[in-house]
């Protein structure tokens, strides 16, 4: 059990079954009476937010998690299969991936949440680098602001680039926003 004192921005706690994580934090000293502490908490499960006022002498439960570091192996069906360092596998449900499926590579690295022996959550690294696959060709003399245009990558995702990317460059991708971040320069 957490006390109110332990809560901080980026702790795991479980209320009600359901395991959340502080997103927002604010210790609040009224003139009178106990501390609060006002938090934002993200579901792990779902993704909603909720807002949550604990008192000072309030208990907290510790969700039961644990965190592997897993390597990307292969796509069975909507599973995406992982192994461990003792080459067990780990499947991860397509729905728990979302968007980040599509950055994943072989062989890459990767930690999972798993809460009640089933992964609720992958953390890929922060940045990745994909192929440009298909792209309008950039309009010449269009550069007066920073003008973007749509790309596909390999995989199939789709994602907005600056005019000058064309297929086949490599491109680095921010995969906490699903964003172009930076061309990659052939050597």
């Amino acid at each position: 059990m957490y006390n109110a004192s332990d809560l901080r921005k980026g702790l795991k706690i479980e209320m009600d079954g359901v395991p959340f994580v502080v997103t927002e934090f604010n210790f609040v000293k009224p003139g009178k009476g106990q501390a609060l502490y006002v938090c934002k908490l993200k579901n792990m499960l779902n993704g909603g937010t909720v807002s949550k006022t604990f008192r000072s002498n309030d208990k907290i439960g510790m969700p039961d998690m644990q965190e592997k570091t897993v390597r990307y192996s292969y796509a069975e069906g909507d599973d995406y299969v992982f192994l461990d360092e003792d080459y067990e596998q780990l499947s991860v449900p397509a729905s728990v991936l979302g968007v980040q499926q599509y950055f994943l590579s072989e062989d890459m690295q990767v930690a999972v949440v798993i809460y009640n022996g089933a992964p609720i959550d992958v953390t890929l690294p922060t940045f990745v680098e994909k192929t440009v696959v298909e792209t309008e060709p950039g309009v010449r003399g269009n550069t007066a602001t920073n003008v973007m245009k749509e790309a596909r990558i390999e995989g199939g995702f789709a994602l907005q680039v600056p005019l000058f990317i064309n297929p086949g460059d490599l491109i680095k991708i921010d995969t906490r926003t699903s964003a172009y971040s930076d061309r990659v320069s052939k050597k």
